[in-house]
């Protein structure tokens, strides 16, 4: 059976143990008690969700279009939710005068990075987020280019954004994240519309950094690859929360869930 949101576990790669994780004395990074959402049309979104994210943790989150995995992912850093949330990020409650430290410390990617990418260089886009957060201008240099050689993309400084590939535009997406430092990356999607290669690549990437990760797909041969733990969401609620290698092993879940394990 798989595991519910309920009774969740928290995964390890095989062979590894994280004390961290197993320590009544480390609080987790995300807490989450009972959050329901509905938007302004009344359509209910999200029904009850419960959810802790342990510090270092990497989540893949699941479910079929419609599920509720965008929403719940907006709530993360504010866009979405108001000062009654029962959101918590690094022990500060999501009101209004924590936002700022709140969304330094998540950093959003999402899906389609002509969403996050406006500037007309690569440079220029990667610099914003510290720029405009009042770092010193070498200091805004040094992150920008730590983050652009943090996802391959040194020496594309001058490039305009709109000219690049979509997996090239992915990969200025995270830096644009990383120049802030955050302690915890949400990802929408990364590997959609990407071809072999670029997939590939962002799949190498992703495994390299050591943030905290919640990332939602549909490629559950990345799920496999990366993430140890899988959250399942469907019509707005959790219906599984466990070792991602558990719930792969369970077809009939799978199935009623909208999901299709490729190799099976």
């Amino acid at each position: 059976m798989p595991v519910s949101h309920q009774s969740a576990t928290i995964a390890e790669q095989p062979g590894q143990f994280d004390p961290r994780l197993h320590s009544s004395q480390v609080a987790p990074v995300i807490t989450i008690e009972g959050l329901d959402f509905a938007y302004p049309d009344g359509y209910v979104a999200l029904r009850q969700i419960s959810l802790r994210i342990m510090p270092g943790e990497k989540i893949a989150l699941v479910g079929p279009n419609g599920a509720g995995k965008s929403t719940l992912m907006l709530h993360l850093n504010g866009i979405l939710g108001d000062d009654r949330s029962p959101v918590r990020v690094c022990g500060l409650p999501l009101t209004r005068e924590h936002l700022p430290t709140i969304r330094a410390k998540v950093g959003l990617v999402f899906q389609n990075p002509d969403d996050q990418l406006f500037s007309p260089t690569v440079f220029e886009d990667v610099a914003f987020g510290p720029l405009h957060g009042g770092l010193p201008e070498a200091e805004v240099r040094e992150r920008a280019s730590w983050a652009l050689a943090q996802v391959g993309m040194s020496g594309f400084e001058d490039r305009l954004s709109h000219h690049l590939s979509l997996g090239q535009k992915k990969r200025v997406s995270i830096a644009t994240v990383l120049s802030m430092q955050p302690e915890i990356l949400v990802l929408d999607e990364p590997t959609a519309g990407l071809d072999p290669r670029g997939r590939r690549r962002l799949i190498d990437l992703l495994g390299g950094l050591s943030q905290t990760m919640l990332v939602s797909t549909h490629d559950l041969f990345l799920v496999a690859e990366l993430f140890p733990r899988m959250v399942t969401m469907d019509e707005g609620v959790i219906v599984g929360d466990g070792p991602t290698a558990d719930l792969m092993a369970d077809s009939a879940f799978l199935e009623a869930h909208g999901l299709e394990w490729p190799l099976r």
